[in-house]
C-alpha cells in the first residue's frame, strides 16, 4: 500500500501533537514533517515532497492564503487541505481561488479529517460538511452564467462538469450517467481543456464565480 504522505503546518505544537495522534493510527497514512511556520513549511515541502499538506490559514510569519499559491509552485505540488478555524463561507473562496484543494474545519470529528485526506489525494475538493449548504446558496445566487462558457460545452459536457463541481468521482458520474468510467475521463479532459483549467479545485472555482451550478443539482 502506498502511504499517503503528510505535512502538517500549524503554529500551535499542542494541536499538531493532537493531529499526529490521530493520523498515526491508520495505516494508509504517513506525516512525514511539521512545521510552526509559513517559511520553514515552504522549505519542508520542497525537501520531503509531502502528498498532502494540513494547512492552517493563522500564522505568525505568513498567512496561509498568502502561502497556497507558493506550494503550488513546488514540484510537484502537494494537495493542500486547509484545515482553519474560519467559518466564514469568504474564506472557502479565497482558499479555492489561490489553488487550495480543501477546507476542513478545526472542530471537525477525527473520521473526517481522514476522509477530507483521502479526498484531495484522489484529486477532488473536500469542503466541511457544515459548509457545503453556505456555498451552494452563494453559488445559487450568484453571478449570471456566462453564455460563451455554456456555448463551449456539450449537453454531455455540462452535465459531467456540475457533477464534478458537487464532488462526484469518475466512477460515481459513470454510474448516474450510465457511461463507462473512460468515457468520463474523456468528457473531463475536453471540459478542463475548454475552459482552461488543469484540477477539479480549478473546476470547481469556476463553478462558483460564475454561477454554473443551478438550483436543485445538489
Amino acid at each position: 500500500m502506498k502511504k499517503i504522505t503528510i505535512l502538517i503546518v500549524d503554529d500551535h505544537t499542542i494541536l499538531r501533537a493532537g493531529i499526529k495522534l490521530i493520523l498515526n493510527s491508520y495505516e494508509d497514512l504517513e506525516i512525514v514533517g511539521e512545521a510552526g511556520s509559513g517559511n520553514a513549511a515552504l522549505k519542508m515541502a520542497e525537501e520531503l515532497k509531502p502528498r498532502v499538506v494540513l494547512l492552517d490559514l493563522s500564522l505568525e510569519d505568513i498567512s496561509g492564503l498568502e502561502l497556497l499559491p507558493l506550494f503550488k509552485k513546488i514540484n510537484p505540488s502537494p494537495k493542500v487541505l486547509v484545515l482553519t478555524m474560519h467559518d466564514d463561507e469568504s474564506y472557502v473562496h479565497k482558499v479555492l481561488q489561490r489553488g487550495g484543494d480543501g477546507y476542513l474545519l478545526k472542530k471537525a470529528a477525527d473520521l473526517e479529517l481522514v476522509t477530507a485526506i483521502r479526498a484531495v489525494n484522489r484529486d477532488q475538493v473536500f469542503l466541511d460538511p457544515s459548509l457545503t449548504k453556505t456555498v451552494l446558496k452563494t453559488v445559487y445566487g450568484g453571478k449570471a452564467v456566462d453564455s460563451k462558457d455554456e456555448d463551449v460545452l456539450s449537453k454531455r459536457e455540462k452535465e459531467v462538469f456540475k457533477l464534478v463541481a458537487l464532488g462526484y468521482t469518475n466512477k460515481q458520474i459513470a454510474a448516474k450517467l450510465l457511461l463507462s468510467v473512460k468515457t468520463v475521463e474523456s468528457h473531463k479532459a475536453n471540459i478542463k481543456e475548454k475552459l482552461n483549467v488543469r484540477y477539479r479545485s480549478d473546476i470547481v472555482k469556476h463553478a462558483i464565480e460564475r454561477g454554473i451550478l443551478k438550483k436543485g443539482d445538489a
